[in-house]
């Protein structure tokens, strides 16, 4: 374990943070100019942006080692350390700009609130601990939904996509990284598989852009939306979320690309290349559409049939079926963005987006959650033992897209799901120590874990993080790290064996 050579590439990466941190530069430049916004932000980004390039240059200045090459423990440590660090650097411009400095709250408890709205971006949870988010300035809006955008397909895959300095070792960097059981490699070169993800992300995202501003919805408002849509992040400019537009076409037009960015961006990439098969070939994909069919199904059926305190939530089924559609597609790709208060439907309805928020998208998806295919194969393997059961002597292999499951990801797979189970109940019962009654704890932890951001309770559609323990922010912060890079990469951390040597 060369603990110099994962110093000198976090540096690297804060180097690449700080670059990004000019586009929201930018943005405070362009709306002081023109509408005449105070500085504050303005100063924030500059002094932000200097912090951060000059840690990462020294970093990689003193520490740089030569000829070494980035191993299996070097690359997960180098993932779980970066969106720790990142979502620290990332913080700096909430902080500078005081927008959770008020009078009679501590500095450590202000930085809780930075770094946890940072988290929430960078790992595309959505949780805010914002009361009044349209009270912020153009630029900070703008960086709270970019940084939703980097996680989204990773900034550790940014980097590796654009940094030669990161391509030795960089399959390291991308399989501790890239979410699902199973690391898709679309060419030999693991560089050139970063760049046609990025790619594939980047043009999905214009086009979104391009739609959004055919339905009237502001250029800046756009940007900011297509961010938290591509990356199923869920930071909106708006309090009241998508609700705020009350467009049937701008539902839709998110909707279409929830949809897009919960699936594999390898299926993406086949069908841009001309293989739109691909689709309709992949198992997963498969089971992915028929979740989300049942679920709107049901949801519909059930907003229309049933009272809640002696009322029917929607009057007619085509309302139904345009609210259930949305929030179905936001749950289960882990988006967050809300057009209705789910918390007012009756029990079945979100007793089925709780499930959702824990199947989550696509692997290779930008959504997080468990993932399809490892509910997919957990439901195969409780039939083939069924199966065997009655033929003992049987041979069941678990076939996904006509190939045969490995032992060794099926036992991947189980033992996730174990710690994914386990975690959720340690984290609620914490939270539940920490003030919040059960419900609102177990949504808060499973919003968080799955990288949700709405739970239940206190925590829900209509409401906000913001009151929560300091110590809670903190947990719920680790909770999304967890999330994000699926378990593994993070827990990985905490054996001794892993460190030795």
């Amino acid at each position: 374990m060369s603990l110099k050579l994962i110093i000198y590439t976090l540096g690297n990466l804060l180097i690449c943070l700080a670059g990004t941190m000019l586009f929201p530069l930018g943005v405070a430049i362009y709306y002081r100019i023109n509408i005449g916004e105070a500085p504050n932000d303005l100063v924030a980004f500059i002094i932000s942006a200097a912090i951060t390039l000059i840690t990462g240059l020294t970093l990689r200045l003193s520490l740089r080692e030569r000829q070494e090459e980035l191993g299996i423990r070097e690359g997960f440590a180098v993932v779980a350390l970066a969106w720790v660090t990142v979502a620290l650097f990332g913080a700096l411009p909430y902080q500078l700009a005081g927008i959770f400095h008020i009078d009679g709250r501590s500095p450590w408890t202000a930085f809780s609130f930075s770094y946890f709205e940072s988290m929430a971006g960078f790992s595309t949870t959505g949780a805010t601990v914002l009361t009044e988010i349209e009270h912020l300035s153009h630029a900070m809006l703008f960086w709270r939904s970019f940084t939703h955008w980097l996680g989204g397909m990773g900034i550790v895959v940014l980097a590796v996509a654009i940094l030669p300095m990161l391509g030795i070792g960089g399959m390291q960097l991308f399989r501790a990284e890239a979410p699902g059981p199973q690391t898709d490699r679309l060419t030999p070169r693991i560089a050139q598989t970063a760049k046609l993800l990025w790619g594939v992300y980047v043009l999905l995202s214009i086009l979104e852009v391009i739609l959004l501003m055919v339905g009237k919805m502001p250029l800046f408002d756009a940007l900011c939306h297509t961010f938290g849509t591509m990356a199923t992040g869920g930071f909106s400019t708006k309090n009241a979320s998508i609700a705020h537009y009350d467009s049937v076409y701008i539902d839709m037009v998110i909707c279409v690309f929830m949809f897009l960015a919960g699936t594999n961006f390898a299926l993406h990439y086949r069908a841009l290349r001309g293989n739109v098969k691909a689709y309709f070939q992949d198992t997963e994909f498969k089971f992915y559409c028929t979740v989300i069919a049942v679920s709107i199904t049901l949801i519909s059926w059930n907003t229309i049939r049933f009272h809640v305190n002696g009322e029917i939530p929607y009057d007619s089924m085509w309302t139904s079926l345009r609210y259930a559609t949305f929030q179905v597609l936001s749950i289960i790709t882990t988006t967050g963005y809300g057009t209705a208060d789910f918390e007012q439907w009756p029990a079945l309805s979100q007793f089925i987006l709780i499930t959702l928020m824990f199947y989550g998208g696509c692997a290779g998806s930008t959504g997080g959650g468990m993932k399809q295919v490892r509910f997919l194969l957990l439901i195969k393997q409780s039939g083939a033992e069924i199966k065997r059961l009655i033929f003992p002597h049987a041979v069941l292999p678990i076939r996904v897209n006509d190939q045969v499951v490995p032992r060794e990801v099926m036992t991947n797979i189980l033992g996730f799901f174990f710690f994914f189970i386990g975690i959720f109940a340690i984290v609620t019962c914490i939270m539940t120590t920490l003030g919040l009654d059960l419900v609102s704890a177990a949504g808060a932890t499973i919003a968080t874990m799955g990288n949700i951001g709405p739970g239940l309770g206190s925590v829900g559609p209509t409401d906000n993080y913001a009151h929560i323990h300091t110590t809670g922010k903190f947990v719920l912060s680790f909770c999304m790290l967890l999330g994000r890079l699926e378990l593994y990469t993070v827990l990985i951390l905490f054996s001794p064996n892993f460190w030795k040597g």
